[in-house]
């Protein structure tokens, strides 16, 4: 990946591996736009959209991706965008049909289109299989340090922690195989996989960094 040129930079992970502060930490360190679901969320909930509805916006306004992001730019706060401000990003669970994972993917080519990007989950290594610089990252994460994570971030009991995990590695999965045909964690998918027991999210993100450079 050239950082010199505009490029996309993805995230994947699992759930209580701090993959998600990781990417914010990046973006900020590249001077990136971050776009992670909270950000799809704020598009989908102010132009209800569908596939169809960003097809139709596109004709009428070739900047309405651009204009809209600028308003919540570098990225918008839970409170912003009318979310639970408690409850973060990557502790959801979601439930995604055809017609939102297509207005997704226009999302996502868009704000490539737009300059240099790093983005959270979402497909965003397949969808950017081809694209000529980019970098896919999976950042995993042993159980029990997963577990940790979630009971520290949400004050969740043990018990109640390794369901949340289990049930979001099992949507996650669920939803790539689906839409990208492939799985989660095949190493193939990706150019560099990290395990972050051990390490701060600060870490990850240097180690991330040293190996583009």
């Amino acid at each position: 990946m050239n950082r010199e040129e505009p490029f996309v930079l993805t995230i994947s992970r699992e759930v209580g591996s701090g993959g998600h502060t990781v990417g914010g930490i990046l973006a900020g360190k590249l001077g990136a736009r971050y776009c992670d679901k909270q950000l799809l969320g704020a598009l989908e909930k102010q132009f209800n959209l569908s596939a169809g509805a960003i097809e139709k916006l596109k004709g009428e306004k070739q900047s309405w991706l651009a204009d809209f992001v600028s308003m919540i730019s570098p990225m918008p706060s839970a409170r912003m965008l009318g979310l639970d401000p408690r409850v973060t990003q990557e502790f959801r669970i979601d439930v995604t049909t055809n017609e939102i994972y297509k207005a997704e993917e226009e999302i996502l080519k868009g704000f490539a289109e737009m300059g240099s990007c790093v983005i959270a989950g979402r497909s965003g290594f397949h969808v950017f299989k081809d694209h000529p610089n980019a970098l896919h990252v999976f950042i995993t994460a042993s159980m029990p340090n997963r577990i940790e994570r979630i009971m520290r971030k949400q004050g969740l009991t043990r018990t109640e922690a390794a369901n949340l995990a289990k049930g979001i590695d099992e949507a996650r999965e669920n939803y790539i195989q689906r839409f990208a045909g492939v799985s989660r964690y095949d190493a193939r998918n990706y150019d560099l996989v990290l395990n972050s027991d051990g390490h701060t999210e600060e870490q990850l993100a240097d180690l991330i960094l040293s190996y583009i450079g």
